[in-house]
């Protein structure tokens, strides 16, 4: 049986993907991207805790803070989940967790993959897609994700740079800028979803309501979790209307 699978796994003409996708190299890089991500973790927290006494930051805050993106990140997280759960049956186990584990866009690297499968006449799930056209496809995606990871490794120290020369200058305008880049951001990823479908349309005002409503509790009645939950709330929320809207 097991020299049946390694034939397999080295055939790429053959439609065995699982063969593939859940070799024993791929689960050994998916554990090394989640070894490394986190060491990462503990050493940013150590970091931190350093530096909080010389912004006078109470380590209390610091621990607010770390609980705040904590539950902050359960939101967006399920997204990641579901999309997930979405690609294993195209790519397996290992190579989704490498995916999702590292920074990237999913809709941008299985935009890669399926572009990379066409250009060998295959489509992604399809007959014709072979162990070959999958090496190909997870290729792509790596690619595209690892560009990400050089773009902001080459990109942070510069604008670290021209943002420490700004704050020098102009304090203030410096205190605005990171607040209109998110807004920016956030506005034009929500502004692209709009055209899409009335389903998106409502989908945008559900979440845009719950989450002014979150916050206007959370005001309200003094409750502090509320702030932190937010955002969770509001886009477990928007799936479950989602969920309904879609089959209604």
């Amino acid at each position: 049986m097991k020299a049946q699978q390694i034939m397999a796994a080295g055939d790429p003409g053959s439609t065995d993907i699982w063969a593939l996708a859940n070799s024993p190299v791929l689960w050994l890089c998916a554990l090394g991207v989640y070894a490394v991500i986190f060491v990462q973790c503990v050493l940013y927290k150590r970091a931190v805790k350093k530096a909080a006494p010389h912004v006078d930051m109470p380590l209390a805050e610091v621990k607010e803070s770390f609980r705040a993106g904590a539950v902050a990140s359960i939101g967006p997280s399920l997204a990641v989940v579901l999309v997930a759960i979405a690609l294993l049956a195209l790519f397996g186990t290992p190579a989704v967790l490498v995916r999702i584990g590292l920074i990237g866009s999913a809709a941008a690297e299985t935009g890669s993959a399926s572009i990379s499968a066409s250009t060998m006449g295959a489509a992604l799930g399809g007959e014709t897609y072979t162990q070959q056209v999958f090496g190909v496809a997870f290729m792509a995606m790596s690619l595209s994700g690892a560009i990400w990871m050089i773009c902001t490794l080459i990109m942070t120290p510069l604008l670290k740079k021209g943002g420490n020369n700004l704050a020098k200058r102009n304090p203030a305008v410096m205190a605005l800028v990171p607040t209109a880049a998110l807004l920016g951001a956030f506005s034009a990823l929500t502004i692209a979803e709009l055209p899409k479908s009335n389903v998106h349309m409502i989908l945008v005002f559900i979440f845009a309501a719950m989450m002014g409503l979150c916050l206007y509790l959370a005001k309200t009645l003094q409750l502090q979790w509320m702030k932190e939950w937010a955002l969770g709330i509001s886009i477990v929320v928007s799936i479950i209307a989602a969920y309904f809207l879609h089959t209604a």
